[in-house]
């Protein structure tokens, strides 16, 4: 199976929406036999996501920079937890481990890695599919944006394409699966 780099905040956000969608995609993703690639935190969505990952018997796997080891709480029950010099390395690790990617709500560094990793998409630096979850509308506001740019002319359609987007974690998972087999 495919391993699928997954976004997300290291808070829960304000809505019980968001923790269930985390823990929802982490059970999803262990018992169709996905490894879960993720920022290695054990503290808000992402530790929900990783330990419901883990739960349903799935592999896990976090990158966290050393920096961040006890900032951001390091998750030391994942099945690999690999340490890096800083936050490029991080997500240039991140990548490199996985098949596939996916956005749950996060903050601006969730932003930071979705936008990267389908700039490097656009610039074809890698072919693999990429995903919101928009969950409880998150990122409604967003995908209205981005459709805007391209009825703008900043943004063509086949790149707006290239970033699939649907309101369940089943759902997405099935696009993604599509686009990978």
């Amino acid at each position: 199976m495919s391993r699928i780099c997954v976004y997300l905040g290291s808070r829960e956000g304000n809505s019980p929406a968001f923790r269930q969608a985390a823990h929802t995609l982490g059970t999803a993703l262990g018992q169709r036999g996905h490894t879960l690639v993720y920022g290695g935190a054990r503290v808000g969505l992402m530790g929900e996501l990783a330990n419901a990952a883990l739960n349903a018997g799935g592999s896990v796997i976090g990158v966290m920079p050393d920096h961040l080891v006890e900032r951001e709480q390091a998750h030391f029950g994942l099945t690999e937890l690999i340490r890096v010099p800083n936050m490029h390395e991080r997500k240039a690790t991140m990548a490199a481990n996985a098949d596939a990617f996916i956005a749950l709500p996060g903050g601006i560094g969730t932003f930071e890695e979705l936008f990267e990793i389908w700039t490097w998409g656009y610039l074809g630096l890698h072919d693999k599919p990429m995903g919101l979850l928009d969950t409880d509308g998150f990122y409604a506001p967003l995908l209205a944006f981005l459709d805007s740019t391209v009825s703008h002319g900043f943004l063509a359609q086949a790149t707006r394409d290239m970033l699939l987007d649907a309101p369940t974690p089943s759902q997405l998972l099935d696009a993604l699966e599509a686009e990978l087999s």
